[in-house]
């Protein structure tokens, strides 16, 4: 932008009667996070305000909208050796393309960040999003709806609805889908005629028709292709298991990628990885037991998340299980769209036609109810807590083998007591220092090891007691901190 361009950007934005969504004025810097977060604020409220960009300016007095001119340079401006521009960008997920302009106005230097709305999803700074209510900054964790409708309010593209093969025959369809999975996963009888099977495969979007004739749906053929590499939209996002020796990366073992789609090659990728899992012999009084390392019900609905769940406009990235001595670690492109707190008792798909035909086919559970069987198993099977981590294009999952208790870090356990704490809640329970307890198979007599650990949970803000006025100690109950 030219000066003359920006005088006229800062004449436009001084006038406006007070700060609102999209607008903040600042005089000068005080911690860089706080541009950070702002950045994530303005953008998001950019988007639920229709303006194409949001603008945080230094050198201006809110409230009054004086010019007064800034110290800050941000071009200038350094965190470490590291210049700000970048510093920055590297916390911002998904990357945005910010424009920072000086100028001189009225003789007072002029700071500026234009800011692209949001598009894709909510913008995030170092994990968290937040957005303006009305000139304040808020976590927008605490907004649910304003999340939702920056989605709904989104341009993205409905990536199941694209075609990943235009004007083929019906003989065609039969050959690059497996026709023969889908009848089965529906406990329908095969039809007699393929007229049958182009019928059913029109009614659940699998495939399109047009004057022009037969076309694959992307979510036909990510469900269904015999070979993902024969669609061009969906080589790349086919599943990804990595075994490694030891606990790094250090050494591979076996690095399979998988060609079928999603529910075509669910059941044979699910055995595919229990058979690559460490498991245990058991001596009894009278036959060996096998015993698996780690529940398979988690394994498979923690798979299924990941492949509903994973942003399909990502492109270079497909969803990844690697496998150590101690943990499995499930990736898929793309950050949640609801905090990975709220994973239990909230559900919120990316991709919701598929997720609807796998929870029909039996691949997955009801909306909501997948993590709280994980969590369950988890805790059935003694192991430490589940680990959801929020990388910067990827949600990460880890679950990790059995550890005794004194091996468990205080966050290892603070964690385990707040997925107690939801598990209990969404079951119409309490948690209790007993029900703790049995979580840890911890002896009564060392209730005071667990007390400790429901303090530092309570503490840190994801528990809280849910009869604040009960004055006696001994029958106190607990609550997630979102209840």
């Amino acid at each position: 932008m030219t000066d003359i361009e920006l005088h006229r950007l800062i004449d436009r934005l001084t006038k406006l009667p007070k700060e609102c969504e999209w607008v903040e004025f600042k005089l000068n810097l005080k911690t860089n996070e706080e541009i950070g977060e702002y950045i994530s604020a303005l953008s998001n409220g950019a988007c639920l305000q229709n303006e194409p960009f949001g603008y945080l300016v230094f050198g201006v007095k809110d409230g009054v909208h004086t010019i007064e001119g800034t110290d800050f340079s941000p071009k200038m401006y350094k965190v470490g050796k590291e210049e700000f521009e970048h510093w920055l960008l590297q916390r911002l997920a998904p990357r945005i393309d910010i424009e920072i302009f000086e100028c001189l106005y009225k003789e007072k230097l002029i700071s500026i960040f234009k800011i692209p709305a949001a598009h894709h999803q909510p913008i995030y700074f170092q994990n968290h999003h937040f957005v303006r209510v009305g000139s304040i900054k808020r976590s927008m964790k605490d907004f649910p709806e304003k999340e939702r409708k920056i989605w709904a309010k989104s341009s993205r593209h409905h990536f199941e609805k694209e075609l990943a093969l235009e004007c083929i025959s019906e003989d065609d369809v039969v050959a690059l889908l497996d026709t023969q999975t889908y009848f089965e996963l529906m406990n329908i009888p095969y039809p007699k005629a393929i007229a049958g099977v182009i019928e059913r495969f029109l009614s659940d979007r699998l495939i399109s028709k047009n004057s022009k004739g037969l076309h694959i749906t992307n979510l036909g053929a990510l469900l269904f292709a015999k070979n993902l590499n024969a669609f061009d939209s969906v080589k790349r996002k086919y599943f990804r298991v990595i075994q490694y020796s030891g606990k790094s990366k250090i050494k591979t073992v076996k690095d399979q990628i998988g060609k079928k789609g999603y529910a075509a090659g669910f059941d044979g990728l699910i055995t595919y990885i229990n058979n690559l899992l460490p498991s245990n012999e058991e001596i009894g009084k009278a036959f060996r037991d096998t015993v698996v390392m780690y529940p398979q019900i988690a394994i498979r609905e923690l798979v299924a998340n990941a492949i509903i769940h994973q942003d399909l406009t990502e492109t270079g990235s497909s969803p990844l299980i690697e496998i150590y001595e101690d943990r499995i670690e499930i990736s898929n492109p793309g950050l949640p769209l609801i905090s990975s707190e709220r994973f239990i008792d909230e559900y919120q798909s990316r991709n919701e036609e598929l997720a609807a035909l796998m929870r029909r086919m039996g691949i997955c559970e009801e909306k909501g109810s997948g993590i709280d069987k994980v969590i369950n198993s988890i805790e059935m099977f003694q192991l430490p807590a589940l680990d959801i981590q929020l990388q910067e294009k990827h949600t990460k999952v880890v679950l990790y083998a059995y550890q005794a208790f004194n091996n468990m870090d205080k966050k290892d356990r603070i964690r385990a007591c707040y997925q107690h704490a939801c598990l209990k809640y969404v079951t119409n329970e309490k948690m209790t220092n007993h029900s703790l307890r049995q979580r840890f198979k911890i002896a009564d007599e060392n209730a005071a090891i667990v007390s400790r650990i429901i303090k530092d949970t309570v503490e840190s803000g994801l528990v809280k007691e849910d009869d604040p006025e009960n004055k006696s100690r001994k029958y106190v109950r607990y609550i997630p901190g979102w209840a």
